[in-house]
């Protein structure tokens, strides 16, 4: 079977089900594991992806503004490569190629067998449990989808186990710098499970936008910061429009140096296998003195 992934966390389960030698294609954000780089990459963003989060932000607005989507995907390339099976998303139009993408593609498509397309909608734990059992049914592989998530799951159980009865640090999880938004869907989950007690953001629900004066308020013990799509350096350089706002330096975090940056990019924003190792990071800034995976400076910050 040829498999086209445009997602990079059905990237991640695809080579997790053992099916990596059947990826013909991937999407431009498909980066890990590291050979998935070698296959071509067949979608690419509508807009320059440097500069600022505000910037990228303004410009995707725009693009939403006009109804257009903020992806393409390359339809002859596509085409060329023959897939037997497409992997692609509804969960976010603005993160990642969505379905309505990969339609578009396939209108075209004349002659011979159309693909099958999964298209995968995560918002909470168990949606992913339930992409990646859907993932590796339509490979013809349900036990294998099964053993996965029973191991992903006993590794969280363990990790939940061992957090319990730890005091529970309040916690905010920036997922977006400017304008600020908090981390939604499984982010709080993963906060749970670690042992810490989420602000912001409801388990289940799309990341909600939020306002300095109310992380003020909540003032939490530990914030993290996120970004979707960012690795750490592009994170640490965007920390200054946080750094300014005003009363920065009197919250809680600030002043007991928690404030901690992550890879949201790599781990926190992507439903797949690793978010696992994501719970990991969080247990490992919320409670250092007991958690050390080894996730401090790759991870985390």
């Amino acid at each position: 079977m040829k498999i086209a992934s445009l997602i990079a966390s059905a990237t991640e389960i695809v080579c997790a089900l053992g099916f990596e030698d059947d990826l013909v294609a991937r999407s431009h954000e498909c980066d890990f594991p590291p050979e998935a780089r070698r296959l071509p990459a067949i979608t690419a963003p509508r807009f320059p992806t440097d500069g600022t989060s505000y910037q990228i932000d303004q410009r995707v607005k725009a693009i939403l503004a006009e109804a257009l989507s903020v992806y393409r995907v390359d339809a002859e390339a596509l085409r060329a490569l023959g897939p037997d099976l497409i992997v692609t998303q509804t969960q976010c139009e603005v993160c990642a190629v969505s379905a309505r993408d990969v339609e578009e593609a396939l209108c075209e498509w004349v002659g011979g067998t159309r693909p099958h397309v999964v298209s995968l909608e995560p918002n909470a734990l168990a949606d992913v449990w339930q992409d990646i059992a859907r993932v590796a049914s339509a490979l013809g592989a349900p036990d294998r989808g099964e053993a996965l998530i029973s191991r992903l799951r006993g590794r969280l159980d363990a990790l939940a186990a061992r957090a319990a009865g730890l005091p529970r640090p309040t916690v905010a999880c920036i997922e977006w710098i400017d304008p600020l938004m908090a981390a939604g869907n499984w982010v709080p989950e993963l906060v749970d499970l670690a042992g810490g007690t989420n602000l912001f953001g409801e388990a289940g629900r799309h990341s909600p936008w939020m306002t300095f004066e109310a992380l003020a308020a909540r003032d939490p013990d530990v914030i993290v910061v996120l970004p979707c799509g960012f690795a750490l350096e592009r994170t640490r350089a965007e920390m200054p429009v946080l750094e300014r706002s005003p009363g920065w330096d009197r919250l809680r975090a600030v002043q007991s140096k928690r404030v901690h940056l992550a890879d949201g990019n790599q781990y926190m924003n992507r439903p797949g296998p690793r978010l696992v190792e994501s719970a990991e990071i969080f247990a490992e800034i919320l409670h250092p003195e007991t958690f050390a995976f080894g996730h401090r400076g790759s991870g985390w910050q």
